[in-house]
């Protein structure tokens, strides 16, 4: 996914695989540097009247019980789709065994894998093993030269991504970001529009045999992505039934700090410097950065969502970037 993206790797790095609990703390320390920094840079920062410090923590306050109420609410009403009446629930049964069957038949079995991983882990194996079939099935074949490189160039970047991916889910564990970043990196969407472009253009041209396994590739392909948009639904509300514990957690610690900063702090009865730093303007970046702790958790946890929502917006052979079509990695 990283060769694919426009943005840069430590990027993603940040946005998708790193600790959220890490994310926070760095966003924190920017924060706290940042009014650090604005104090050192004004003459006089206002930190020896009482009014722009009062009004600063009176705003943290209601921001805070504010935002922490609206963001519970929010998770809450997605979360509520869970709930549904005997008939509703008994319809999505019927639609999740419908689809469990159908990938069971796909790839030879009598029952597909219960855990995500696994089963994301068995539809790719599966269009690795079908991408091989047809390669063996080409191996007699008699092409013209421009038309072998491009299905063999193909086939070769379906088997290389599909070997990365399964060695990815190998161990993955679902809540921990593992299994939605290797369904992430596996590009199906490219693989399907290049192999009906295939199957298209130069079909006529293939054995009825190579066509066949081409055929059930593509099938296997169109699995993979209503598998992976569920298990980027379920993780969705694993990652806001987390947040939502998460600030239910710091809700009540930040509160404290901002009330009792308002309630007792006075910055012009605090005096003295350290590394040439005052000590009340340490004091009052400390504090506010510990306010603002729900709302950095918050964004914390909305990067991640956003950008999986980004790289994750259509199904299907669309493509919503720039691709190499000529048959590289897109």
């Amino acid at each position: 996914m990283r060769e694919r993206a426009g943005e840069s790797s430590r990027l993603l790095l940040v946005l998708l695989d790193a600790n959220r609990w890490l994310v926070t703390a760095f966003l924190s320390v920017v924060l706290f540097a940042s009014i650090v920094v604005g104090g050192v840079l004004v003459p006089n920062p206002g930190l020896s009247t009482g009014d722009p410090i009062e009004t600063l923590y009176q705003a943290l306050i209601t921001s805070t019980v504010t935002g922490v109420t609206l963001v519970l609410t929010l998770s809450q009403l997605v979360l509520s789709q869970e709930l549904g009446a005997v008939g509703d629930q008994r319809e999505r049964m019927d639609g999740a065994m419908s689809f469990r069957r159908d990938v069971a038949q796909a790839i030879n079995t009598d029952v597909s894998p219960a855990e995500p991983s696994a089963f994301l882990r068995v539809l790719v194996t599966e269009t690795r093993d079908r991408a091989v079939a047809v390669d063996d099935a080409l191996a007699n074949g008699d092409l013209e030269p421009d038309v072998r490189d491009r299905v063999t160039s193909y086939l070769d970047a379906v088997i290389e991504n599909a070997d990365s991916v399964i060695e990815q889910l190998d161990g993955a564990t679902f809540g921990e970001f593992d299994v939605i970043r290797a369904a992430l990196n596996y590009n199906y969407s490219w693989k399907l529009y290049e192999g009906r472009s295939i199957t298209e253009t130069q079909g006529d041209d293939l054995s009825d045999g190579a066509v066949a396994e081409l055929d059930s590739l593509l099938a296997t392909l169109e699995l993979f992505g209503p598998a992976r948009e569920h298990f980027k639904t379920l993780s969705f509300q694993w990652e806001l039934s987390d947040l939502s514990q998460v600030l239910l957690y710091t809700a009540i610690p930040a509160l404290s700090v901002a009330i009792a900063s308002l309630l007792f702090l006075d910055p012009s009865t605090i005096s003295g410097t350290s590394a040439g730093l005052s000590h009340a303007l340490v004091l009052v970046a400390a504090t506010t950065t510990v306010s603002l702790l729900p709302f950095t958790i918050l964004l914390a946890y909305m990067l991640r969502i956003v950008t999986v929502t980004k790289r994750t917006l259509s199904i299907g052979p669309f493509i919503l970037r720039e691709t190499d079509r000529s048959g590289g990695q897109p």
